[in-house]
């Protein structure tokens, strides 16, 4: 048995690779056109690249990273790809098996039942809770789980956001991260650690054990974070990463603050459009809550919810907040 088996094949890893550069994209809240512009390239071949039209190369995936300051994601991807392209050793040569490192949960082995996140807002932090329905679909039992946190003061000014957290980086002691899955706390564990970008595997065991999900078992898992308005903004992007059969979003702020709230959606192969359906909203204690969901989304979408408070003054507004 080949020790890749298990590993993306050349397509995922194109696949991943075009959607992380699009992801990356739009969390600096850029054009097409002046991202291929910082790049030196026409913007159709960041179109073609995004949409899977062209290939990645090493060259495109470099100048990718420095537009984009993705804090080596993108380069991770590029590599993924490389790896994927390599052809197989001689059997002879192959050595014993390994596990490979799961990519995000075990790749293709989970899909995500339910994904429900509720972001709350009190004046000066944000707080953010994710549940989750994991199913594994997989041969082998999942230990661990792979989330993502970033976050960006000045969207579709990189530069000036670079300054802003290198001056002021996001910390794990203001994050305050905990997990939680059967009631059980989880451990969990950084993979990266950028001034504006973190990546964390949630793991299935603490100290007093461990609790695998196991194949054809479904749990649900919590985590949550904070993050102060100065280092969010206001705007909260889901990007569908693993088959997910249903997403949904509750954004809840001050009443008195008079917030609005609307959306875009968009894929590899759509520029973004108005969400589908709008946000409902509803009253509670004192805070207004926004709720939308989706069923079924397609992997790789992308849903981002953006906000405005209509009744703080405009030099109170610029202070602070993003995701």
């Amino acid at each position: 048995m080949d020790a890749r088996d298990d590993a993306l094949t050349v397509e995922q890893a194109a696949e991943a690779f075009a959607a992380e550069v699009a992801y990356w994209r739009e969390v600096r809240g850029l054009a097409k056109r002046e991202v291929a512009r910082r790049m030196g390239f026409d913007p159709s071949y960041v179109s073609h690249v995004e949409s899977g039209r062209h290939k990645p190369t090493g060259d495109f995936a470099r100048r990718a990273e420095e537009a984009l300051n993705a804090g080596k994601a993108i380069w991770k991807r590029w590599l993924d790809y490389e790896l994927a392209k390599a052809p197989a050793a001689p059997a002879a040569a192959v050595p014993a098996p390994r596990r490979v490192e799961q990519p995000y949960a075990a790749g293709s082995a989970i899909v995500v039942e339910h994904d429900a996140a509720r972001l709350d807002y009190d004046g000066s932090l944000y707080r953010l809770t994710m549940r989750r329905l994991l199913r594994n679909t997989g041969q082998e039992p999942i230990t661990r789980y792979l989330i993502r946190i970033s976050v960006d003061r000045y969207p579709g000014e990189p530069e000036q956001s670079n300054v802003h957290y290198r001056l002021h980086p996001l910390t794990w002691d203001e994050l305050s991260l905990t997990a939680t899955c059967r009631g059980e706390t989880m451990r969990w564990q950084a993979k990266h650690d950028r001034d504006a970008f973190k990546e964390v595997w949630l793991l299935f065991e603490n100290e007093q054990g461990r609790f695998p999900l196991y194949p054809g078992e479904s749990v649900w898992i919590e985590y949550a974070y904070s993050v102060g308005q100065e280092k969010w903004g206001r705007w909260f992007q889901r990007a569908v990463r693993l088959p997910t059969e249903h997403l949904a979003v509750e954004l809840a702020f001050p009443a008195h603050l008079d917030p609005a709230v609307w959306g875009t959606e968009t894929s590899m192969t759509a520029e973004a459009a108005p969400l589908r359906t709008a946000p409902v909203q509803r009253a509670e204690n004192g805070m207004r809550v926004f709720s939308w969901s989706t069923s079924a989304p397609a992997l790789h979408a992308r849903y981002r919810l953006e906000w405005r408070f209509r009744n703080r003054p405009e030099h109170d507004a610029n202070q602070g907040e993003f995701r």
